[in-house]
C-alpha cells in the first residue's frame, strides 16, 4: 500500500493545490511513482479524463506534475455549483445527481464509499499518494460528515501538514487557532506546518517561527516565498471572480480581448494561453460598457447558461454585445456558444425552473439542455483557418440550426472533429462572416499554439499589426513550469523531513 502525505489548509485559497502539485513533481523527480488525490472538489473548472470522465482542474495539474494522465479516481467527487445552494454532483467522473446542500449531506455515507474505493485503486498502483484537503480542515460544524479533511485522514492514517497563508495576515491565529480546534486524534495526525506566500526577508520572521513551534510543539517545515513568475493553472473560478486587478485600457499597439465575466463562468483556463502572448491584453469585464475598443469579445463557458442569459439582460450586457456584433469579432465557447443563439430550452429543469430563455440572437441556433452529459476529448481541423485543433467537450446541451435568419450571411460549420483514434467525424460550431462571429463546444482551442497563432494573426492583420511566426507555448510551457515550481519548494521546504514523516 502506498505511503501518503496530506496537505490540509487553515482556510480556502491558502495554497494547498499548488503545494500538492509541487510535491507531486518533487517525488516524481526523486524516482517515486506518485499520484494526486482529492476526495471532494468544488469547482466549475473541470477537465475530461482518460476514461472520459470529469474531474477538477487542480487534480489535472497535479497529475501532469506527477507524469500521469488524469484519472477519475484522482478526484472521485466533484461539485459543480449551479446556484447559491445547489450543485451538480459528479461521482467518479460521471453525473450522479443535482443536489442542494442538505440532500448532499444525506448521501455522505454512500459518497465516502466511492472516495475510499478510488483511493484504494490509486494506492494499489503507486508508491506515494499526495492528498489534498478542502477549505479549512477545522470546520467543527461539518466534522461529523467530513470525507475530505480529517475524516479521510483518519480512515487512511495519513500524516498531515497544515498549510497557512501569511500573505493574508493572521498566520499565528490561522495555525495556533486551527490546532486548538482539533481533536486529540487530529492533533496526533498533524505532523507540522508549511507557511505559504511569504514576502520579504525570512530572517525577520525567525522569531515568528520560534513562537509557532513553541506554542504548537510541531515543526514549521517550510516558509515558502510568494512567486509571480511561475504559471500554474488556477484551481477554480475564484481567481477570476475575485480578480481585483484594475482593467487596463485597450491600446492601439496590441490585440485587446474582453472576456465577459459571467457569474457562472467555468473553464476559464481557456484564456490563460492568451495571457502569455506578449502583444495580447485580456480584460475580464463585469460591468456593462462600450466594447468598441476591443478587437475580440469572448463569451466563456458557464455552469448555468439560463441564469447567465438573464444576467446579461438585467445588466444591459445584451444590448452592448449586440451593438458590438455589428462590426466586431465575437467568440463563444460552450455555454457562451449557447448564449449566442436564439433560445436555450430546459424542459427537464436541469439548470433552472424556467423552461426556456432567449439568447442573444446572433446565431440562428436553438439549444436544448437534456440527455447525458457529453464528456470527450476531440481533435480535428478548423474549416475557416485550415489549422489542426484539439480540445475537449463538457456540456449538457444539444445545439442545432434553425430556419430563422439572423443576418444576411448563412452560418457555416466551423470545426470538423472526431475523438482521438476514433471515427466517425462530425461538425461542431458555426461561424458567420468568415469567422468574424462564431461559437463551438470545444474547450482548449487556445491551448493549441498553431491554431492560436493563426487566429491571432487574423486579428493582427485586421488591425495593421505585424504578424507573429510563433505563438507563446501552450499554457506557459506547463511541464517546465512544474519543474520551476518543484525547484521553488525544494529550496524552501525541508523535503527530507517530509519524507521521514511519511516513513520513507
Amino acid at each position: 500500500m502506498a505511503k501518503t502525505v496530506m496537505f490540509l489548509g487553515t482556510g480556502s485559497d491558502v495554497g494547498k493545490s499548488i503545494t500538492a502539485a509541487a510535491f507531486c513533481r518533487i517525488f516524481k523527480r526523486r524516482g517515486f511513482s506518485v499520484a494526486p488525490f482529492k476526495a471532494q472538489n468544488m469547482s466549475n473548472n473541470s477537465y475530461v479524463t482518460v476514461e472520459g470522465g470529469e474531474i477538477g482542474r487542480a487534480q489535472v495539474v497535479q497529475a501532469e506534475a506527477a507524469g500521469l494522465p488524469p484519472s477519475n479516481d484522482m478526484n472521485p467527487i466533484l461539485l459543480k455549483p449551479s446556484s447559491k445552494t445547489g450543485a451538480q454532483v459528479i461521482v467518479q467522473g460521471r453525473v450522479y445527481k443535482q443536489m442542494v446542500a442538505a440532500e448532499y449531506r444525506r448521501h455522505k455515507k454512500k459518497l465516502f464509499e466511492a472516495v475510499l474505493d478510488s483511493f484504494g485503486r490509486l494506492a494499489a498502483r503507486h508508491q506515494i499518494i499526495v492528498v489534498e484537503g478542502a477549505g479549512s480542515c477545522c470546520e467543527v460544524n461539518l466534522r461529523a460528515g467530513d470525507l475530505v479533511n480529517f475524516g479521510l485522514a483518519k480512515r487512511i492514517d495519513a500524516p498531515c501538514l497544515l498549510v497557512a497563508d501569511i500573505d493574508r495576515g493572521g498566520v499565528f491565529a490561522q495555525i495556533i487557532g486551527s490546532l486548538s480546534l482539533m481533536t486529540r486524534r487530529e492533533k496526533a495526525l498533524t505532523a507540522g506546518f508549511l507557511i505559504n506566500k511569504f514576502r520579504g526577508d525570512p530572517d525577520l520572521f525567525a522569531d515568528g517561527l520560534d513562537i509557532i513551534e513553541r506554542r504548537t510543539r510541531r515543526p514549521v517545515l517550510g516558509l515558502v516565498p510568494f512567486f509571480e513568475n511561475i504559471f500554474i493553472d488556477s484551481e477554480d473560478s475564484v481567481a477570476v471572480q475575485m480578480d481585483t486587478r484594475p482593467v487596463q485600457g485597450p491600446g492601439p499597439d496590441r490585440i485587446n480581448v474582453g472576456v465577459i465575466r459571467l457569474p457562472g463562468i467555468s473553464n476559464f483556463t481557456d484564456f490563460e494561453a492568451l495571457d502569455r502572448e506578449p502583444d495580447v491584453l485580456v480584460n475580464y469585464l463585469f460591468q456593462a460598457q462600450d466594447l468598441s475598443a476591443y478587437d475580440l469579445i469572448v463569451l466563456p463557458g458557464t455552469k448555468n447558461t439560463i441564469d447567465d442569459a438573464l444576467w446579461l439582460n438585467r445588466r444591459g450586457w445584451d444590448q452592448k454585445i449586440k451593438s458590438y456584433a455589428a462590426a466586431g469579432r465575437i467568440l463563444g465557447l460552450c455555454g457562451g456558444y449557447q448564449l449566442l443563439g436564439l433560445e436555450i430550452r430546459d424542459p427537464e429543469g436541469i439548470e433552472s425552473s424556467r423552461p426556456r430563455i432567449r439568447g442573444l440572437g446572433l446565431l440562428p441556433l436553438v439549444t436544448v439542455l437534456a440527455g447525458e452529459k457529453v464528456l470527450r476529448r476531440v481533435k480535428g481541423v478548423d474549416l475557416v483557418l485550415g489549422e489542426k485543433i484539439q480540445g475537449y467537450e463538457i456540456h449538457m446541451g444539444r445545439t442545432a440550426l434553425t430556419d430563422s435568419a439572423v443576418s444576411g450571411d448563412s452560418p457555416r460549420p466551423w470545426l470538423h472533429i472526431h475523438e482521438p483514434g476514433g471515427r466517425p467525424a462530425w461538425h461542431d460550431g458555426y461561424v458567420l462572416d468568415h469567422g468574424r462571429l462564431g461559437g463551438t463546444y470545444v474547450h482548449g482551442l487556445l491551448d493549441s499554439p498553431g491554431w492560436r497563432r493563426a487566429f491571432l494573426n487574423r486579428l493582427r492583420r485586421a488591425k495593421g499589426l505585424p504578424e507573429r511566426r510563433q505563438a507563446a507555448p501552450a499554457r506557459g510551457g506547463r511541464f517546465h513550469q512544474y519543474d520551476r515550481l518543484a525547484d521553488h519548494f525544494e529550496r524552501h521546504v525541508d523535503v527530507t523531513r517530509v519524507l521521514k514523516i511519511m516513513g520513507l
